[in-house]
């Protein structure tokens, strides 16, 4: 395959589950897209479309394979393979739990009492993405996860905090040896500076 040297990375949020709606913390629980969510993935291809992917890959958990799935199925492509260390940060014992006292109990700086460390995920998830830079370089991957993954990976990357990630809207970042550089997130562009 010949591809240019800056790999560059969509980086897609899984569309909405249950959970999400009732507001619940899944972490790595293995909770599936809900109808919204699916619709939501379909309604990505419309942003990607205006790209050409060299290939895609999700998180094994379900709602981000299934979520990869029908972006690949809108894009008439394939998805190449589900990376383990793209699926979401564990939350431990408070995952499925809606805000409130019995969350609230788990709390300590920085996360959840039991939960994988935001910068353990922060780690895991940009070593992952530059994996993928190093296999696919310059190239351009589509790669489906998690709103946390994402939100701390790129931050790691660029050195300063990222907002929420929504679900299935489009988060483009280039990787070159020099670096990080994120352009849009959430679909938004993002302010010169954004690069690490």
């Amino acid at each position: 395959m010949e591809c240019a040297t800056v790999t560059t990375f969509a980086l897609v949020r899984h569309g909405q589950t249950d959970w999400n709606a009732e507001r619940r913390l899944q972490g790595s629980t293995d909770i599936p897209l809900n109808d919204v969510g699916r619709g939501q993935a379909r309604y990505a291809v419309a942003a990607l479309a205006g790209y050409e992917w060299d290939a895609i890959v999700s998180s094994p958990l379900s709602r981000a394979a299934e979520t990869a799935d029908l972006i690949a199925a809108g894009l008439r492509l394939s998805v190449a393979r589900r990376v383990p260390e793209l699926a979401e940060r564990s939350f431990g014992p408070a995952e499925g739990l809606q805000p409130g006292p019995e969350l609230d109990a788990l709390r300590i700086p920085g996360g959840f009492r039991g939960a994988e460390s935001k910068d353990a995920t922060a780690r895991r998830g940009l070593a992952a993405l530059e994996a993928l830079a190093a296999e696919f370089r310059g190239c351009r991957v589509l790669a489906v996860s998690h709103g946390t993954l994402i939100r701390v990976s790129l931050s790691r990357a660029i050195g300063h905090t990222l907002p929420h990630i929504d679900p299935a809207a489009l988060n483009l970042a280039h990787h070159a040896d020099d670096g990080w550089q994120v352009e849009y997130v959430n679909g938004e562009p993002v302010m010169a500076g954004a690069q690490g």
